[in-house]
């Protein structure tokens, strides 16, 4: 495309910053929202069992709608699709922090959710059509990948120094802020560019792909709860396999299908595609058990624990530019992302060597710097290419589909590492006299194996990846051709 036939090229380093803030808005709100449940709990007066349903709702509205959002952004325009995102997340975000009851707070999470599954893919599928040119597509794609690494973190810091100076209700508020700026840029700098050959939208594919979603998103959720074994569990991973199922099957039928099947059978888009899920599966440890690990056995104030994790987003943006600018036009994704599941995995191995009162500066640090350096090389380059080479019509699903295995591989981490872990102290308390040694052993021993754990989805991650990523440079090709090159 040329500067002259695309409206965004000469202000398109203003949108790319419109578009990382509103990426960051929204994962850091995964996080945000965690350091502030112990004071909305203690504030609003609900029970540890609805606790969950604080981040149980977001999950669901927006792992379950993301596909759809992704092809109301193709059908109708980005810009306008953006917008009302922001302006709907930035509402749902205000009834939150205002809310006085438990179910005023889980209605307000919900919405958050389904707005922000017509933001995430919305601000992807613009930097994907914004930025064709190689060069600048890798700066652009370095820069974005490295907020989408770092946001959780930054989450945990923020809400940390919200919730410790101000109130829990500002881990809300502080969304205004965010929306607000990326309302008002993306008004100014972007132009709808609505496609001429939009298809119908596919009614059934909708349906059985969000309910799907739904039901596997909320299957993962409450096993996390309850049990595998759990009839509610079963049931409803049952019926998201089932319905995903025939979603695939509608896809191959249709004329219009929600998700095209070359999108995801490409080869090097389906790895990148595997490969955010099975990181993200993977992640969710660092964040859950080492927050509890340095707050609960280190007494690391909520601060204290966002500070601590900064090391490991200055080493996800370094990765993540680098890689993304200096390696990949040279390499290609195959041995970008392989390592970077390699240094995932030794990183976690570093982090089971923890002890009840162990020093952060030892044990901890250099850790999370080998794995920020790792996420930095899986999360660039896979974005990258996993929407290098689609067409503009269908640029929205495609995107879709990144935030989509993002947010699935962080629900089965959710219900998958909890559960380990707490097998796992379960099992060593079982056969010791309690005391408050044993119970820190305990947990401690729960985190451990949970990274173990985590270790090893990493290593088959870089097994799997490697094996179905093309060697050599990956380049835009012709409608029809795959999308590589030597």
């Amino acid at each position: 495309m040329t500067e002259h036939a695309d409206p965004h090229h000469a202000r398109r380093w203003l949108i790319l910053a419109v578009l990382g803030l509103a990426q960051l808005m929204v994962v850091l709100d995964a996080t945000i929202v965690n350091i502030a449940l112990p004071s909305a709990q203690k504030a609003l007066e609900f029970s540890n069992d609805n606790r969950q349903w604080i981040v149980t709702a977001y999950a669901l509205a927006f792992g379950s709608l993301l596909l759809l959002g992704g092809r109301i952004g193709d059908l109708f325009g980005r810009k306008w699709v953006f917008i009302v995102g922001l302006g709907g997340f930035a509402i749902a975000s205000a009834l939150g922090g205002t809310a006085q009851s438990f179910g005023v707070l889980v209605i307000a999470r919900a919405l958050q959710g389904a707005f922000g599954a017509l933001l995430a893919p919305a601000a992807l599928s613009l930097l994907t059509t914004t930025f064709t040119e190689p060069e600048e597509r890798n700066k652009a794609f370095g820069v974005f990948g490295a907020l989408a690494g770092s946001g959780a973190a930054v989450g945990l810091l923020l809400g940390g120094i919200l919730t410790e100076y101000l109130s829990w209700r500002w881990c809300l508020y502080v969304n205004l802020a965010f929306a607000g700026v990326a309302i008002a840029g993306a008004a100014t700098l972007l132009t709808n560019q609505p496609q001429h050959d939009k298809p119908r939208l596919d009614i059934p594919g909708t349906l059985t792909a969000s309910a799907g979603l739904f039901a596997l998103v909320y299957g993962f959720s409450h096993a996390a709860t309850s049990s595998w074994s759990n009839a509610t569990t079963i049931g409803f991973l049952a019926a998201g396999v089932v319905l995903l199922a025939v979603f695939v099957v509608l896809q191959r039928r249709v004329a219009h299908p929600l998700l095209p099947l070359r999108i995801v059978l490409d080869r090097d888009r389906g790895a990148s595609y595997l490969a955010v899920g099975l990181s993200g599966i993977a992640i969710f440890g660092v964040f859950l058990f080492l927050t509890y690990y340095l707050q609960q056995n280190l007494g690391f104030s909520p601060i204290e624990s966002g500070l601590a994790f900064l090391p490991m987003t200055f080493a996800i943006m370094i990765s993540a530019t680098t890689s993304q600018t200096q390696l990949l036009p040279r390499v290609g994704a195959r041995p970008l992302i392989g390592s970077g599941m390699v240094l995932g995995c030794i990183g976690m191995i570093y982090l089971t060597g923890i002890a009840p009162h162990s020093s952060y500066a030892s044990h901890v640090l250099p850790a999370l710097l080998i794995m920020g350096v790792g996420f930095g090389l899986i999360f660039a380059p896979a974005m990258s290419i996993a929407t290098l080479g689609v067409e503009p019509h269908d640029a929205g699903v495609a995107s879709a589909m990144v935030n989509t295995m993002q947010q699935i591989g962080g629900s089965i981490g959710t219900a998958l590492l909890s559960t380990l872990a707490a097998s796992a102290s379960t099992s060593y308390l079982q056969t010791r006299r309690p005391s408050a040694d044993v119970v820190a052993q305990a947990a401690v021993h729960g985190y451990t194996t949970a990274f173990w754990w985590s270790a090893a989805i990493f290593a088959i991650a870089a097994v799997v990846c490697t094996a179905l990523l093309r060697p050599g440079v990956q380049a835009p090709a012709p409608a029809g051709e795959p999308v590589f090159a030597h």
